[in-house]
């Protein structure tokens, strides 16, 4: 099988794993695992932040962030696709108290312009939220200015912004910049480790001062305190020391080869000079059809309504993805001529 649903599938090298026989262990949620403090030391110096946490999901970081920066009763503003707005059960507003403000991006990207607008027009903004790379929008990358620019109209309105950065390390490495120039124009972000990484599990949430000692008590509140975390802490340092820029980079390498594969069955299939990272989006009519007959040859994809969605990782290779090609080739060449296609 030729796994391209999610880069969440991504195995441990052996490295990482013979990481975890050798590690220290303490009691994490005491402040006493030797590795777990290791990790989230390193964590510090690559993002520049003060304090840096390391949670079991991505989403308990994002929630964590939402009540350390005081939502609760206020709003947040965000992209209206954004996981948090759309993928996190609704966190936002049943356990942090927030209420969503969304605004429509371009392929997922807030332009500073209409936050500025929305910070103008709105009542108790307490947030702006921010995903780069952003998931729904196709792996999209927003750019360091943009950053810059949306944190000091926010700054100048007085209000945090956090980001999502599940997948920060792809776009440090499609922009070729260290992750801390990222994390430069945000107050608090986090960052997966069992993406793109490679480690089994786990995330950082990153920030400063008073913001992380009242995240470490939301953490705690919604059951992230964990014990001998010391044993997924180990993969996760040995990720991040072993170039995880070069390794992304091949990911995107490997997405734009699909791209260029499949635009060559049909170009209204995709653009690729439209994927930047890892993420390979083709929207049909047929969508869920060409879903089951891609796994029916060993090809996995996911996808809701119109979207096929393929993801590259460690576990993808040059061969897979001349794999998924051709098994969409025969696919199409399966359907009436015309079928499934409709404007985006």
């Amino acid at each position: 099988m030729h796994d391209f649903r999610s880069d969440t599938v991504t195995l441990p090298t052996p490295a990482m794993m013979a990481a975890v026989a050798v590690a220290r262990l303490g009691d994490a949620a005491r402040g006493d695992d030797p590795t777990v403090l290791a990790l989230e030391a390193l964590a510090c110096d690559l993002t520049g932040k003060a304090d840096a946490l390391f949670l079991p999901s991505g989403t308990m970081a994002n929630l964590a962030a939402l009540i350390a920066h005081d939502c609760s009763g206020g709003a947040i503003l965000l992209e209206d696709s954004a996981h948090i707005h759309t993928a996190e059960g609704g966190g936002f507003a049943t356990l942090a108290g927030a209420a969503a403000l969304p605004l429509q991006g371009r392929h997922g990207l807030l332009a500073p312009a209409d936050i500025d607008a929305a910070i103008a027009a709105a009542a108790d903004v307490r947030l702006v939220c921010l995903e780069n790379t952003h998931n729904a929008g196709g792996g999209t990358v927003m750019p360091l200015d943009t950053m810059a620019a949306i944190h000091d109209l926010a700054r100048r309105a007085g209000i945090p912004v956090h980001l999502d950065g599940a997948r920060l390390f792809n776009a440090a490495a499609y922009l070729n910049r260290p992750i801390i120039d990222l994390c430069r124009q945000v107050d608090s972000v986090w960052f997966a480790l069992c993406k793109g990484l490679g480690a089994p599990v786990g995330a950082i949430l990153a920030g400063d001062g008073a913001f992380m000692m009242k995240a470490r008590r939301a953490t705690k509140m919604l059951g992230g305190a964990m014990r001998q975390a010391g044993l997924i802490a180990a993969p996760a340092i040995v990720a991040l020391q072993d170039d995880p820029y070069a390794r992304h980079r091949r990911d995107h390498a490997l997405a734009r080869r699909l791209a260029d594969g499949l635009a060559a069955l049909d170009a209204a299939l995709v653009d690729p000079a439209g994927v930047q990272t890892n993420i390979v989006n083709v929207f049909r009519d047929d969508a869920e059809a060409i879903r089951q007959a891609l796994r029916a040859q060993g090809v996995l994809v996911l996808g809701k309504g119109r979207k096929i969605r393929f993801v590259t990782h460690a576990q993808v290779d040059a061969a897979a993805v001349d794999a998924a090609i051709a098994a969409f080739a025969g696919i199409l060449k399966s359907l009436p001529a015309g079928h499934g296609m409709a404007a985006q």
